[in-house]
């Protein structure tokens, strides 16, 4: 649990990760501020709940014109499991796993 604050710290300094120029991570903050979008680390709380593991990876992405969140959680038992949110309001849209073998 130490770890994954600890990551979850390192991701909230920097913010919208899948961003690569300076106007999407612009875009990115301003939807934040503007309340658009919830913060990261509110998204990885649901993903903690939803599936426990370790986070691997987080990414805020435009998909056909929605913001949503991407988060990758290394469960338990071996799985990737994917999990995209809506960054509005954060509701589970999609659920992915991968075997781990």
């Amino acid at each position: 649990m130490k770890r994954f604050l600890a990551l979850v710290a390192v991701l909230l300094v920097l913010p919208a990760l899948a961003w690569a120029d300076e106007a999407d991570h612009d875009r990115a903050r301003r939807a934040l501020e503007e309340g658009r979008i919830l913060p990261l680390r509110d998204l990885l709380e649901r993903a903690e709940a939803e599936v426990p593991g370790r986070m691997i990876e987080a990414e805020l992405e435009d998909e056909h014109g929605k913001l949503v969140y991407e988060i990758k959680v290394l469960a338990q038992d071996g799985r990737v499991v994917k999990l995209i949110y809506d960054a509005s309001n954060g509701q589970l849209l999609k659920k992915r796993q991968k075997d781990g073998k």
